[in-house]
């Protein structure tokens, strides 16, 4: 009888019943932490759909998915930095300056796809400087970099600024494109989709997407393994910059405009989309599709705010609060996260 009593209990039945529970609990946990930003994104819908019926009504809806693009086309770049453990602080002055070089432009040429590449190429050129400066300046942090390119482009696009102020008039193409809707969807949802897509299969489908995110985990690692560091490093930086060219374009064409005052805080609505929607300051962790998810939620309080009618200084409170909850959040996260694979580990062994 003690023989029997002795034997390993198989797996289904008695104790490892509750281990097995255990590890199911903990991995549902797991999946919950993964799609938090998209939960929390919808809890923050049918709050503010109680609160103001508006709210959901189409114009709304397509107004909200207009001012998200840029922030969202923006994000993307930015995710990329974040990734790699960086940051760019510039991208806001980065697109002003592009929208006033391609103002500049269409003053002498009514070109649309010159006026577009104008906006694009000054974007990356910029981004260009900021990862080439970083890595081969030796600089301890890009937040040094991209800190002075910020200074140094809102201060071009204001002197180069005819009247250092706005310029009216776009080409008609560019102001289609972000102005314009097709089958009732704005056209500035398709260029968030288009690029975001073309970013997705870069680091699904491509070795430069698992670098970045090696590059992004273990730097010293990456270099060891062989891993071009500098030059994953510079790639993110231009494609920040790149995308900070196209968020020009989708914004000159939604304003019909350039100018130098353009893309005021936008660093900081792109940094905050990428942390609620998951990313680490620490690196290698994040994933494009929550960083959308939190530029959405930036743009949806945004208008929420707007109509329930808050004071717009009291909005830029409530962007800052929201800033500190979702860093607080991702460390919140990296614990759990942690903890939680221990045990997960530790019931599988």
């Amino acid at each position: 009888m003690d023989a029997v009593e002795n034997r390993p209990v198989k797996a289904g039945m008695g104790v490892d019943v509750g281990g097995h529970q255990g590890l199911s609990w903990i991995s549902w946990g797991l999946r919950l932490l993964g799609i938090g930003p998209l939960l929390i994104l919808l809890a923050l819908v049918g709050v503010i759909a109680t609160l103001t019926p508006d709210f959901l009504k189409p114009g709304n809806i397509a107004n909200i998915v207009s001012q998200t693009a840029v922030i969202a086309i923006v994000a993307i770049g930015q995710h990329l930095v974040i990734l790699t453990r960086g940051i760019d602080l510039s991208v806001g002055a980065n697109l002003a300056l592009a929208t006033v070089m391609g103002g500049l432009l269409y003053r002498e040429v009514d070109s649309a796809f010159l006026v577009m590449l104008a906006m694009v190429a000054t974007g990356g050129l910029v981004g260009a400087i900021n990862g080439i400066a970083y890595i081969f300046g030796r600089l301890p942090h890009p937040f040094i970099i991209t800190l002075a390119m910020l200074s140094i482009c809102r201060g071009l696009a204001l002197e180069l600024a005819v009247g250092h102020t706005t310029m009216r008039g776009m080409p008609e193409a560019i102001a289609s494109v972000g102005g314009a809707s097709s089958f009732g969807i704005p056209n500035a949802f398709f260029i968030v989709i288009g690029v975001a897509l073309l970013v997705f299969v870069m680091a699904k489908a491509m070795v430069w997407g698992r670098w970045t995110y090696a590059v992004g985990g273990q730097p010293e690692a990456a270099r060891r393994m062989g891993i071009p560091v500098k030059g994953v490093l510079i790639s993110t930086y231009v494609i920040s910059g790149l995308c900070a060219g196209i968020g020009a374009v989708v914004l000159a064409g939604r304003t019909e405009a350039a100018s130098p005052l353009y893309g005021n805080l936008l660093e900081l609505d792109t940094i905050a989309a990428v942390i609620i929607g998951g990313a680490s300051f620490l690196g290698g962790r994040g994933h494009l599709g929550h960083a959308l998810v939190g530029a959405v939620m930036i743009g949806v309080i945004r208008n929420a705010l707007n109509l329930l009618g808050v004071d717009v200084f009291f909005q830029m409170i409530a962007i800052g609060l929201i800033i500190v909850i979702a860093v607080e959040a991702d460390v919140l996260r990296n614990h759990l996260e942690a903890r939680a694979r221990v045990v997960q580990a530790a019931r599988a062994s």
